[in-house]
């Protein structure tokens, strides 16, 4: 079974490394969080000259990872072989190459530390080399992770650094941002360097540092959705419309989808209470005096019909059977939201 990145994050930084680590799968955080730390830290400086190869799959092929792996190390312990992007091997996916990998994870040289870096796939797990990864070697397959999620990845992230976070400030990043774990790290970082001491994250430090409007921004948008106001909807949407790069619409569409989908789930739900709508919406209880707000401010047929609007603005986004602007199509789906 593949491993979990936490946990091998955990072993590295106790010194108990595996000589081969297998990284593939679709979110590349967690490969080159791994790569990074081995490149960085398994070797001192004196020894990385002699004993350390960093490799790009496009410029080479399996024989050559292979050769490199099995040198020994010169005056050190281990050496590390680091190949990245090694999706881009030039006969990775070919049997010749495939079995000449498998025939060296089977027996890898223990002096060596082989790190392979397969980003955004993963290996056929019905050829032979995809199903022996897992035995032979510390197997990371790293999936995105779903929109739910995210929120709870945010506060774990802020949490490893030292800090804590408001639950609104973990939604605001996981709306905001998105599941792009590289670019969630690189906007909490930014605002994690501002403080020295180890300070509890609010909204508004977000805001601040993050570059999100205070009053016109997308959980505001939200906020006036939920409550029908269709003066403060209005003014915000008219703000996204000045500034369309910093507000495109395709991140607005996306939250306003996930906001009427968990709306109708939550109008379905048999449990109505804060905490069974926290469990079957997986949302921080906090935020369920939202969703019951707007449960009393939308009928289940007006949530279906919204869902519609909403599926259609987004095909207009994309250019199907519509030509005009994004803040047109903006404008034309919060007053059919509202309305």
């Amino acid at each position: 079974m593949p491993v979990a990145p936490e946990s091998v994050m955990r072993d590295l930084k106790n010194g108990q490394y595996a000589p081969i680590y297998f990284l593939q799968g679709e979110e590349s955080f967690y490969i080159d969080q791994i790569s990074d730390y081995v490149e960085t830290h398994v070797l001192d400086e004196a020894q990385k000259g002699f004993n350390q190869v960093v490799m790009y799959g496009k410029d080479h092929q399996v024989n050559a990872v292979i050769t490199n792996a099995r040198r020994f190390p010169m005056m050190s312990e281990r050496q590390v072989v680091i190949v990245k992007e090694a999706q881009n091997l030039q006969d990775l996916n070919k049997e010749e190459g495939q079995k000449l990998l498998l025939d060296y994870i089977q027996n890898p040289l223990p002096s060596t530390i082989l790190v392979i870096c397969h980003k955004y796939k993963s290996i056929d797990k019905r050829k032979a080399l995809g199903k022996k990864l897992d035995k032979h070697t510390v197997l990371i397959d790293a999936k995105k992770l779903y929109d739910n999620q995210v929120p709870d990845w945010v506060s774990g992230y802020v949490k490893s650094k030292g800090f804590t976070i408001e639950p609104k400030g973990t939604q605001m990043f996981a709306d905001y941002i998105g599941n792009d774990l590289e670019r969630l790290s690189n906007e909490i970082d930014k605002v994690l360097i501002n403080f020295e001491e180890k300070v509890s994250i609010t909204p508004d430090i977000i805001q601040k540092f993050v570059g999100i409007s205070k009053e016109y921004n997308v959980f505001e948008l939200q906020k006036a959705l939920q409550n029908r106001d269709v003066l403060k909807a209005n003014r915000i949407i008219n703000y996204f419309a000045s500034n369309p790069k910093k507000n495109p619409i395709i991140p607005i569409i996306a939250m306003l989808f996930s906001f009427y989908s968990k709306l109708l789930t939550a109008h379905t739900a048999k449990d109505k209470s804060q905490s069974g709508l926290a469990s079957v919406l997986k949302v921080n209880p906090y935020f369920v005096k939202d969703y019951l707000t707007a449960l009393r401010a939308y009928s289940l047929n007006q949530v279906v019909n919204n869902i519609h609007h909403i599926k259609e603005a987004d095909l207009r986004s994309k250019g199907v059977g519509f030509s005009g602007s994004e803040s047109d199509i903006l404008k034309e789906l919060i007053f059919k939201l509202i309305h």
